[in-house]
């Protein structure tokens, strides 16, 4: 019997009022999606909630193939921290992959990480990173990245896609299937973490990724909203990024695409009631194309007339919408849980990303195969 591959395991440094994108649902969940073991230490985060694996006097930079540190208003204060630039040495000084974006290059320069090499980051870091000895690369855009041998780093969370792609690459994996084209279906106040992370994840693995929404065009925003678990009867909601489109949905030619993703949050109660939205909806099912939805994503679904003689689950209160649609519940418990029927995946909340995006995946023939 042939022995398995070890797995990759990737640390996160993490601190209060770190930006959110760039700690804990994309980086995060999307390496988690790939078959990256992540373990997240040191502070809780501010944004959506985030509960941490780790704690950061147990750690052992040596059982870690690569770090990621995040960037925000944290790095500032974790660049004083002599525990941390220790840490943080432990990985540069052996030359383990190591990204970096926007603000967490501070906690590069403060650990000496930086002088000689190329690198980018906010455009308000160069003084400081100039000072620390580096090669300044400047940023021509807020997607910009730049490599330098094992150390990724990228200028904002725009650029996660080129950032997560690269780091994987300094990790030693390669992506099979990543020629698939594949598209979102957006709204205004659409769950923030549901479109970034899945969006941005699959971009990562060079996939052709686009978003519409009904009414919009390319270059228009949605407003997104972010819903999370505080311990009250319901999940909480606050106001989110602003999410780019990338395409028209009027003229929109579904059969040039691989895959359909819906996002939940408030956008799919009035998607549901359009009825375009349902055709495209119906083309995609119908012609067994993977289709992923999330949270309350299935209200469309259920609307769509798709879910009849399908096991799915949902956010909790969508039940409803599920069993009167025909279709078969399946309880989200716990909330991370995801679940394939056929071309159909299914989630009920972000927390279930990484098993979501793995899914997904899967459905759509792409592998990340991870070196030794």
């Amino acid at each position: 019997m042939a022995t398995p591959k070890p797995q990759k395991k990737v640390l996160l440094l993490c601190g209060d009022y770190m930006e959110d994108y760039e700690v804990a649902m994309v980086p995060f969940q999307a390496l988690q999606a790939y078959g990256v073991s992540v373990d997240a230490t040191y502070s809780e985060l501010r944004g959506h909630n985030f509960t941490l694996n780790a704690t950061f006097d147990e750690i052992e930079a040596s059982k870690y193939d690569g770090l990621v540190i995040p960037g925000g208003r944290a790095p500032e204060y974790l660049a004083m921290n002599e525990s941390v630039l220790k840490l943080v040495n432990k990985f540069s000084n052996p030359g383990k992959p190591i990204a970096s974006i926007c603000h967490g290059q501070l906690i590069l320069a403060a650990a000496g990480a930086i002088k000689g090499r190329k690198c980018t980051a906010y455009p308000a870091l160069k003084p400081v990173a100039v000072a620390a000895g580096a090669h300044w690369i400047e940023a021509e855009t807020m997607a910009s990245c730049t490599v330098d041998g094992n150390l990724v780093t990228g200028a904002t969370y725009n650029g996660h896609p080129e950032y997560i792609r690269l780091f994987i690459k300094a990790l030693g994996g390669t992506v099979t299937g990543s020629d698939k084209r594949i598209l979102f279906l957006c709204g205004d106040y659409m769950e923030d973490y549901e479109v970034a992370v899945p969006f941005q994840s699959l971009q990562a693995l060079e996939c052709h990724v686009d978003a519409v929404c009904p009414n919009k065009r390319a270059g228009d925003k949605c407003a997104t909203a972010v819903h999370d678990f505080e311990g009250d009867q319901t999940y909480s909601e606050k106001p989110g990024h602003d999410f780019t489109l990338t395409a028209n949905f009027e003229g929109l030619d579904t059969s040039s695409y691989d895959a359909l993703v819906i996002p939940g949050g408030r956008a799919p109660e009035y998607l549901a009631l359009d009825e375009t939205v349902m055709k495209l909806v119906k083309e995609f099912m119908e012609a067994g194309k993977p289709v992923a939805s999330i949270c309350h994503g299935q209200q469309i679904l259920s609307a769509a007339g798709v879910l009849k003689g399908k096991k799915c689950t949902a956010y909790p209160a969508v039940k409803l919408n599920v069993v009167l649609s025909g279709g078969t519940w399946l309880e989200p418990e716990p909330i991370d849980r995801c679940f394939t029927d056929g071309n159909l995946v299914t989630g009920a909340a972000w927390p279930g990303h990484p098993e979501f995006i793995s899914q997904f995946m899967s459905l759509l023939a792409q592998e990340l195969s991870q070196a030794n």
